[in-house]
Parts: C-alpha cells; structure tokens; sequence
C-alpha cells in the first residue's frame, strides 16, 4: 500500500471518528514539556523520558517511538507505555510529533516522492533530533532503536532503510512496510521485532492488491538479513511467536501473530509481557553491530 492510499483512508477512518473535535485543529498537535528543535523551516516538537537514576555518567540506549497517523505523542506515551522498561533498564525513551497537515498529523515514511503525503522532511527531523539528543544527554550511539505504532510503525522500517546507520533494531506494531524495492539499502543486519494482529481492519493481516502482507515483510528483512527461513514457533493463549534466527551477525526476525488481533498497540501479554515488553526484550540484545555479548 503505497503511503498516499494509506492516508487517504486514515483520513477518511479520523475524519469520522473525531468529526467536530479538537482534532481537526493542528494545534491540537501540541505537546506539554515538549522538546523542541528548528528543521526545514518547521518547529518540530519530541517527548524526552528520562528515567529516574541518570546522571549523566554512563551512556543510555535510546528507544524512539514513534504515534500513529492523526496521533499525539503524549498519548501515543499513555497507550504505548514504556516508561516501566526505561526505569527498570535505564534507557533514554524519546516519542516524537509527527508534523500536521490538513488537521492530521503524519509521518513521511519513505523517500521524498509519491509514497509521501507531503514534502515534511520526517527522515532528516529524526536525523536532527538524535543529533540533539547526543548534545543533551550522555547516550550509546550503538543503541538507538525505533519503534512505532501504524504509521509510526512505517516510519520505524523507513529508518532501517535510509538511516540504518543511526539505528541498531526496529519494531513494527500494526504497521506495513511501504519500500521493499532496491532502494532499502540498510548499511548493516537489521533485528527486526514485527507484531501484527489477524483482524487488523486498517492495515490487514494478509494485505492486498495496494498493500503489503505481514508475511511478505517478515520473509524481506528475513531474507536481507540471511537469517533461517523456517521460524521456530511457540504458542501462548491466542499469540503465534515465530523467530527467524541465525541471521548476518548473530540477528534475528520476530513475528508475534495475534489470532483475532486488531489495529492496536497490544496490552494482550506473551507469557506476561505485553508489546512494550516484548518491543524492549527484543532491542536489548542488540547493538549497531548485532548481537551483543
């Protein structure tokens, strides 16, 4: 599904949700203790979470992730929760604001082109603000991970496309993969965490004729990352988990298959860790050189 038709019809699907709401409205898109740093002619606002014992004397991994189309960061960090995992594994917890267009906001997820629902520079603004977050903070420049939700999802694997050289891992939750064309040229073996549910009603499952399957892009970063093409498999509940090991550099693939899911970020637990969790247990083991020791 190239990025147009899927902003097309999640404008359609939030024009009738929030009809006569604040959302509308771009200011809306406004977020409280806000960060904040100028690019492309364009105030671009990031949620900074710190966790509580930094002191700025050893490095913390940084974890971005990213909202969905027509989404606030602030409530992308309500409903996507990972600040339990910043304070328990210490690690810098950055969501950042999709830029507002129309009275949605958006993440451009692909080069500059037709697969972009405007001219927003979303791919250079994350550049910058990790630029930003290396002169604040004291962080681990082998470890920064991206993840997202939806369209926040897309823009995590259009990062492991354009800017992998910043990025050590993604994680896709209900999200498609818009470029599996020649154009993706990671610079190194990228993880890759991917959880999809079966009833998806926004981006489905299986795809179709303008959209990518969940499988189809499992079997991409699969077969870039020459990892094993059988997956081993393990069931909890209605959660299928699939992981694709042994790939370049010791990475790995991993699918978590929610029978009946829908386009959410998922509360549901796998043997009792929810998709934060999972998003996190999965990064961890991983730097910009793969797995580490």
């Amino acid at each position: 599904m190239t990025m147009t038709k899927y902003l097309l019809l999640t404008t359609t699907i939030f024009a009738v949700l929030f009809s006569g709401c604040k959302k509308g409205d771009c200011s809306y898109y406004s977020n409280d203790n806000a960060e904040t740093i100028g690019h492309d002619g364009l105030t671009r606002e990031y949620i900074v979470y710190v966790p509580s014992t930094y002191d700025g004397n050893s490095s913390l991994p940084v974890v971005l992730n990213f909202h969905g189309f027509g989404g606030l960061a602030s409530d992308h960090m309500a409903d996507a929760d990972m600040r339990p995992q910043a304070e328990s594994d210490t690690f810098l917890l950055v969501y950042p604001q999709g830029a507002c267009l129309d009275g949605f906001s958006h993440w451009n997820a692909s080069l500059p082109g037709g697969d972009n629902k405007s001219d927003v520079d979303d791919l250079g603004f994350i550049v910058a603000m990790i630029d930003q977050l290396t002169s604040d903070y004291n962080i681990d420049e082998e470890r920064i991970y991206a993840c997202g939700y939806s369209n926040g999802g897309m823009m995590s694997y259009a990062l492991a496309c354009y800017q992998s050289e910043r990025i050590a891992a993604i994680g896709s939750i209900s999200g498609s993969m818009i470029d599996q064309s020649s154009s993706c040229v990671p610079s190194h073996p990228m993880p890759v965490i991917k959880l999809h549910g079966t009833s998806d009603d926004v981006l489905p499952y299986n795809g179709g004729s303008d959209y990518t399957s969940a499988q189809s892009t499992i079997d991409y970063w699969v077969n870039f990352n020459n990892a094993n093409t059988t997956p081993t498999a393990d069931t909890d509940g209605n959660i299928e988990h699939y992981v694709y090991a042994n790939g370049d550099s010791s990475v790995s693939v991993e699918h978590y298959k929610y029978i009946g899911g829908g386009h959410v970020w998922f509360n549901t637990t796998y043997q009792g860790s929810n998709a934060s969790q999972l998003v996190w247990d999965f990064f961890s083991q991983y730097d910009v050189n793969g797995l580490r020791n």
